[in-house]
């Protein structure tokens, strides 16, 4: 039997949203959460084309509340999440690309206030399996340093916009309506 060299990552590694124009955002990876959240306030759905779609803001950065990053991305659900806490809430569900590394996946990613927790971003099991990552709990960021310093640099440099979403995502029927859907106007 042949044995696949698999890449070990650490309990917290640097994550790149290119779709949501986030270059950086540091993530808990989180063997014990099933899926993914992403912090997310300002929260309102629209449609575009037909389809749901949500526009979001994100304070990318731990402890920094002066820099935030509006987001948009299509809807693909709504599905039930219960916490760490035992609390049970109804998430957006979106989809897009993340890039840990040199290794870049297309996962689902559910939109939650994260204000008060230390991680922006929870990376769980189902997108740690598409990566096909190991983790091992005794180190962190394993796979890209990077200085307080920059990573704020990183958001004061104009972000160039990520090309638009070419796959089509297809949008489930979901009896629980969407939060204020609005048509947008071009």
């Amino acid at each position: 039997m042949i044995k696949k060299k698999r890449t070990v990552i650490g309990w917290a590694e640097w994550v790149t949203l290119p779709q949501l124009n986030l270059p950086l955002i540091k993530a808990k990876i989180d063997t014990g959460a099933r899926t993914s959240a992403l912090h997310a306030f300002s929260i309102e759905t629209f449609k575009k084309r037909g389809a749901p779609w949500v526009r979001f803001q994100i304070h990318p950065l731990q402890g920094n509340r002066k820099i935030s990053v509006t987001c948009e991305a299509p809807v693909v659900d709504r599905r039930m999440v219960t916490d760490s806490g035992g609390k049970s809430e109804r998430r957006l569900v979106i989809e897009t690309l993340a890039q840990i590394g040199d290794v870049t996946r297309r996962i689902e990613i559910t939109l939650t206030n994260r204000e008060k927790m230390a991680f922006r971003m929870l990376l769980g099991r189902q997108a740690i399996s598409k990566f096909d990552f190991l983790v091992n709990p005794a180190y962190t960021r394993m796979l890209k340093k990077v200085k307080p310093a920059i990573a704020l640099e990183t958001y004061r440099t104009p972000v160039q916009a990520a090309p638009p979403v070419t796959t089509e995502i297809p949008v489930p029927v979901d009896s629980a309506p969407l939060l204020s859907l609005q048509e947008e106007h071009p």
